[in-house]
């Protein structure tokens, strides 16, 4: 048992990182401190005034640790790392986890390449971006490899020079074949050269022979010619993106603008590099109910930096945020050289800043309006169903359907819905055990026998441990269960219930003439539901998904025993080597079109194993025939 007067008293005056564990031992909040001793004796004083938010979480807490730092900086970066790798429950998060492209040149070799990469190393290299349009990133390498004819192998040059024939693109003079010896190392990098400054924005030379180009190939009629050029142009302009925002010294910053309601929050970062807006990325934010906009930037900052792998020369914010010089401190670190954090007071950066944060609330309001109608989907769905029915909630709803083709291969299916959607993890198969032969109801009786029997025995061991009852999907029980069938299947999923002493109400999904969802069938009486409401369309869903889940298992179990009964006949082909066949094959068609050379690259087969595969095909379909 944790002795919370104790450990406290243990405390360090130390700079450290706690982490809160709840009674599954789950870390629930990370969190870091000048003084560990001072911070965290503050989360359990009666006089510490605590938001609900953090009044809660404390109440969950089972027990804390913590790790000390030599500074507070070391501090930082650990909380960073703790919090990405275990993702707690009362921590701001960032929701999107998004990498950017960067356009590479490899200026430390002796013949530089230009290609395209999400992470930036110290090795020496220049690096352009981040960029937001992965596309239009790899057009334009395509764009400036072929106009300065730069090579785009991967050989080892100068080492590999002439041991190899030059590659296409020499003979289609989009390269100078530097593997060749075919130019000077003074001359190719004058080629890189003249693409680095291409790249850092004196593109108008390009554009313009561009231009002439494409005017001089439509006046000659050659279209195809004239649009290719004109797309040159299109993506070396998308690339650039030169927009407005071309004052600011020629230096790279972000803009971060940010706009929060009482659940989620939305940052807009424009990125400006060399002067220009290149581009714009918003970003969601979870768990900022009553964190203020500071803390809520802070935990962005924080969160995204230590992911990006370019980190510019200035911050641009709308409000200053805590520990602003240690996050300074930190950003630097990460850089190279020094990054300040700024709120603009007035003039244009200061209107650049709101921009963004009027961007970014213009982003929260439709993603709200979405949310409210995809609640309509979801949520508004179920809870319609619980009224028709007249149950008091829905929030969960499993569905089971049984498969099977005269008998053969019985299997079942259960699907879940939680909150309107369906809930893959939790979906679940069943290969029959008990039943052989055409028997739905045994089916669907052993199905449910053993989804209930197995959730029955996961709380008792939750009980035992004295845990919420949210460790296994098993043991969390529905609100509702939703049979495809009518009253056989409904009466059966009602008495294996009633044997078990579990309560939940069922339903029978019943179909029309056609097999199409007709209403549902509860307490031996059919119930109507209007067929444009949404909780018709949600029982729709389930059925379909119930059945294709059902299908799909059975269509999997099926195909595999007849692979391997076919496979059984081939003289030759032993269990290791049939399970060989089947790892390497997706299917039975694929075998049957394999060649000699393609059985042979398995291990454990020579000519002879592959020859009597074919000859075993050639020899079916002659009896076929």
């Amino acid at each position: 048992m944790f002795d919370f007067e104790e450990e406290l008293k243990k405390l360090p005056a130390s700079p450290g990182v706690y982490l809160m564990r709840d009674q599954r031992d789950q870390i629930i909040y990370v969190g870091k401190a000048i003084s560990l001793r001072n911070r965290v004796r503050s989360y359990f004083r009666e006089s510490t005034t605590k938001s609900p938010k953090i009044q809660k979480m404390v109440s969950l807490i089972a027990r804390f640790e913590y790790i000390i730092t030599d500074s507070e900086l070391e501090a930082l970066v650990l909380e960073n790392n703790l919090i990405k790798e275990h993702n707690p429950r009362y921590n701001t998060m960032l929701k999107d986890d998004k990498t950017y492209p960067y356009i590479k040149v490899t200026v430390q070799d002796e013949y530089p390449r230009i290609f395209v990469t999400r992470e930036m190393k110290k090795d020496r290299a220049k690096y352009f971006g981040p960029y937001t349009d992965v596309q239009a990133v790899r057009e334009t390498i395509d764009l400036i490899n072929s106009i300065f004819m730069l090579r785009t192998c991967n050989r080892n040059l100068p080492r590999d020079i002439g041991k190899e024939r030059a590659c296409l693109n020499y003979h289609i003079k989009q390269c100078t074949a530097p593997c060749q010896g075919y130019v000077t190392m003074e001359q190719y990098q004058k080629q890189v050269e003249d693409a680095l400054d291409f790249l850092n924005g004196n593109y108008q030379g390009v554009i313009k022979g561009l231009e002439e180009k494409m005017k001089l190939a439509s006046e000659q009629m050659e279209f195809e010619e004239a649009i290719q050029y004109r797309e040159q142009i299109q993506n070396i302009k998308k690339v650039t993106q030169k927009q407005k925002i071309t004052d600011y010294n020629s230096e790279d910053k972000d803009v971060i603008g940010l706009c929060a309601d009482d659940e989620d929050a939305v940052v807009q970062v424009f990125f400006i590099r060399n002067g220009k807006l290149i581009g714009r990325e918003h970003f969601h934010m979870t768990r900022v109910s009553e964190e203020s906009t500071g803390l809520v930037l802070n935990s962005f900052i924080k969160q995204f930096y230590a992911g990006t792998p370019y980190i510019p020369k200035e911050l641009m914010i709308q409000e200053v945020i805590e520990e602003a010089e240690l996050v300074e401190q930190w950003l630097s670190t990460r850089r190279g050289s020094k990054v300040s954090i700024r709120v603009p007071q007035k003039g244009g950066k200061e209107k650049l800043v709101d921009l963004a944060r009027r961007n970014a609330e213009l982003v929260l309001k439709s993603d709200k309006e979405r949310l409210k109608r995809e609640e309509g989907r979801t949520i508004g769905a179920m809870k319609e169903l619980a009224a028709l029915i007249g149950i008091e909630k829905a929030e969960r709803i499993e569905a089971f359907d049984i498969s099977n083709i005269s008998g053969f291969a019985n299997v079942g299916s259960m699907v879940v819905f939680e909150k309107g959607k369906a809930k893959r993890s939790d979906y679940r198969k069943f290969k029959m055990k008990s039943i052989e032969g055409p028997d739905d109801y045994g089916c669907m009786k052993e199905v449910l026998e053993r989804r209930f029997l197995h959730g029955l025995k996961e709380k008792d061991e939750l009980k035992q441990k004295e845990l919420d009852e949210t460790l296994g999907s098993f043991s969390k029980f529905p609100d509702l269960i939703l049979m495809d069938g009518g009253k056989g299947q409904v009466h059966v999923c009602e008495q294996v219930l009633s044997e078990l002493h579990i309560h939940v109400p069922v339903c029978g999904m019943v179909k029309d003439d056609r097999h199409r969802t007709r209403g549902l069938l509860y307490q031996n009486q059919e119930v109507e539901i209007e067929k444009h409401s949404e909780g018709f369309k949600l029982v729709t869903r389930i059925q379909d998904e119930a059945h294709r889940f059902a299908i799909d298992y059975h269509r999997a179990l099926r195909s595999k025993g007849q692979v391997k009964s076919i496979l059984d006949d081939i003289p030759g082909i032993g269990e290791a080597r049939r399970k060989a066949l089947m790892r390497h094959f997706s299917s039975l068609e694929d075998i049957k079109a394999a060649s000699v050379e393609d059985f042979i690259k398995i291990e454990g087969f020579n000519r002879k194993a592959a020859e009597n595969i074919i000859k075993f095909f050639e020899d079916m379909e002659k009896t076929v025939l």
